[in-house]
């Protein structure tokens, strides 16, 4: 008797973890965005090179990095949407701010700009 209930139990399990997949999701924003800043205070300061980051994945979940000079400065997840072609970006448990932003390709590069057309990001 306890083999026949194994027996059930296991094909239950097969069967339920067989209906539980996750759609697929091709959104062409998935993939490596960055931007760079080159500054310095004057001609004998050393540059100071400032890089944002952002890891989009299929998950509509990501990874933002902030580098200065080379060194993670600020690292944090981010959630995103995709809703009638604007994408929104959230940062749970930051005080950074909600991002709207939409993709903008052009022939030189594939970019993410914010609603009053400055850009935030470019395709990697």
């Amino acid at each position: 008797m306890k083999k026949i209930f194994s027996l059930l139990a296991i094909i239950g399990i097969i069967t339920v973890s067989n209906c539980t997949r996750i759609p697929e999701n091709n959104n062409p924003v998935i993939g490596i965005w960055s931007d760079i800043a080159i500054s310095s205070e004057d001609l004998s300061a050393k540059k100071e090179t400032i890089r944002q980051e952002w890891i989009f994945n299929d998950a509509y979940l990501g990874r933002y990095h902030k580098k200065q000079n080379g060194s993670i400065t600020f690292k944090t997840d981010f959630k995103w949407s995709f809703e009638d072609d604007i994408y929104t970006i959230s940062y749970p448990g930051t005080d950074m701010p909600v991002e709207k932003v939409s993709m903008l390709k052009s022939e030189e590069a594939t970019t993410l700009t914010d609603t009053e057309g400055n850009i935030i990001a470019t395709r990697e």
